[in-house]
């Protein structure tokens, strides 16, 4: 047994081989919290959510150190913008983040670091540069010298001498312009904390950097994040921490986005959709199986249409789960192992849509012994079932979806689909000119106090007044 992962620094699938047999050091760099997240926010988590749990399957140790970005431009900037004060901003975020999380099934980390916790750590990092003469101090700021390191730029594959480095306002006294800022000289009415170098606030990349090797130490396994944090964000991680003389990530994974009409979902786009009101109209199993399940190096160009199908598939796994339970008469526990297909799935590079056809496959194979009565070896599919959902972070019979005294939100998506399914019935009444059929159901529903309204884009319901 050898799991593999596409290493972003290789630009190839590798063989994974601990640092320490038997355990695992992940980093994952987590939420900047100047907003509520979005489902492209929080498909990073869901992804290193579902590798975290294979290891762990596969008997590994997982420390996950997951990190709080809890300070930056975009902080300050909602904080003027809001007239709150910058932590007041960052903690309900926080707060928000966390709960979209857990509601989709999230398994905590083991450290979860805010990067406003860990000044110290940054100046002895800053210090360590220095003296080793890879920063300098300049204005107040202290930058990171992008030539004294001669690896720079093998993450992102760029040349140095096209490079154009994102700068922030203020950023004055630069040797090159494209050395990037480890601390920032403090503006009026900004958060500031004391350093040698005079009062100011960490730089963007500094943060990880110190943190990682306070969690995980000089060298760790696997540092992930999305895509788009390759340059500059990763890129400048690697060339600050190899320079203080970390051997920092041995691997580096990356996901991919959620998109909307071909763009990256964002908040300065526009075109985000927030955990908080997804779950409001989706199940939020159903929002983790549409999430999780495609690869996480591939875009998902989200529609209400893809999570329809979503939830169809994941119907057709509860049920066939819920038929064998009743006829079993009891709650039959997960096998002791996953079938041989879905580990090797998951073994090359996580592949979840290969392993989810597995799932899939042996549903199949547990509706046809439930047809021909053949209940033990239903049974037996369905045990197999909850070991394979129960990796994925999808099993329905796990206490995360089918305990807990408040199932409200859940009602929502339970109620949408039966309600599609009646308007189903009243749309092929109407195709066939019944329209006696199709105003009584119509009725019906609106006795049941909804309100239905037809559109363009088809029929549409909310809760009226009864």
């Amino acid at each position: 047994m050898t799991i593999r992962l596409y290493d972003t620094s290789a630009r190839q699938i590798r063989d994974f081989n601990p640092l320490t047999p038997g355990c695992v050091s992940i980093y994952l760099c987590g939420a900047t919290v100047q907003a509520a997240p979005h489902i492209g926010h929080i498909r990073s988590g869901l992804n290193f959510d579902i590798m975290r749990r294979w290891f762990a399957y596969r008997g590994y140790d997982v420390t996950f150190v997951r990190n709080v970005t809890d300070i930056d431009d975009k902080i300050i900037a909602k904080s003027a913008e809001q007239n709150r004060p910058w932590w007041a901003i960052g903690y309900e975020n926080e707060r928000a983040f966390n709960s979209a999380y857990d509601v989709l099934g999230c398994l905590p980390p083991t450290y979860e670091p805010r990067a406003t916790g860990h000044v110290p750590e940054m100046i002895e990092m800053m210090r360590g540069l220095i003296e080793r003469g890879h920063a300098y101090a300049a204005e107040g700021n202290v930058y990171f010298d992008v030539r004294s390191y001669p690896g720079y730029l093998q993450l992102s594959n760029q040349d140095l001498d096209g490079l154009r480095q994102p700068s922030g306002e203020g950023e004055g006294g630069k040797r090159d312009p494209r050395d990037f800022a480890l601390w920032k000289a403090a503006k009026p009415g900004e958060p500031s904390w004391e350093t040698p170098w005079g009062r100011g606030r960490p730089g963007w990349h500094l943060e990880c950097s110190a943190m990682a090797h306070k969690y995980l130490g000089s060298a760790f396994d696997i540092h992930g994040g999305g895509v788009d944090l390759i340059f500059p964000h990763h890129e400048n991680e690697i060339a600050q921490a190899k320079a203080f003389g970390d051997a920092f990530a041995a691997y580096w994974a990356h996901n991919a986005w959620v998109t909307m009409s071909g763009e990256k979902m964002s908040k300065s786009l526009g075109n985000s959709v927030l955990v908080s009101e997804m779950v409001k109209h989706w199940r939020p199993i159903v929002l983790r199986y549409y999430l999780g399940t495609p690869h996480y190096r591939s875009m998902i160009e989200y529609s209400a249409e893809s999570l329809r199908e979503a939830e169809s598939a994941f119907a057709r796994i509860e049920g066939f789960v819920q038929r064998v339970t009743e006829k079993a008469g009891k709650v039959v526990p997960p096998a002791a192992e996953v079938p041989p297909a879905f580990a090797e799935a998951m073994d090359d590079d996580f592949g979840v849509p290969q392993a989810l056809a597995v799932v899939h496959t042996t549903v199949r194979q547990g509706n046809s012994a439930l047809t021909a009565d053949d209940k033990e070896s239903a049974v037996a599919r369905l045990a197999e079932v909850r070991a394979m959902l129960g990796v994925l972070g999808l099993d329905p019979l796990d206490e995360h979806w089918a305990g807990g005294p408040d199932r409200g939100e859940d009602l929502h998506g339970v109620v949408d689909s039966l309600v599609r399914l009646v308007l189903e019935q009243r749309q092929a009444a109407r195709t066939r000119k019944d329209y006696a059929t199709a105003d009584a159901i119509r009725d019906q529903l609106q006795q049941s106090g909804l309100v239905i309204e037809d559109t363009p884009s088809g029929p549409r319901w909310e809760l009226g007044s009864r």
